[in-house]
């Protein structure tokens, strides 16, 4: 009975093939199918807006609104909600 229960414990905790090494190796597969779950939504979502990007319209649309570019004989007034603005805490 003893011999049993000390290979039991050798085989759960101490052998180099181990049920607590296995678990953590689960667990990282796991993480890791996960990742790789999440990187092709994003992948297949900058697809899309690669393929929107290609009419220039749209281009011309995403570069006014994300980088504030504007024509040579345009203006550009950036309006800023009071609640959207960051306060400063040594000024309040």
């Amino acid at each position: 009975m003893l011999i049993i229960l000390l290979f039991v414990i050798w085989m759960l905790f101490l052998d180099t093939n181990s049920w607590l090494i296995h678990r953590e190796l689960d667990q990282e597969i796991q993480e890791l199918e996960e990742n790789k779950e999440y990187y092709i939504k994003e992948i297949v979502k900058d697809q899309k807006n690669i393929k929107t990007l290609k009419d220039s319209g749209e281009l011309e649309k995403f570069a006014r609104e994300e980088y504030f570019m504007k024509r040579d004989n345009e203006e550009i007034y950036i309006i800023e909600y009071e609640d959207s603005v960051t306060k400063n805490k040594n000024n309040d």
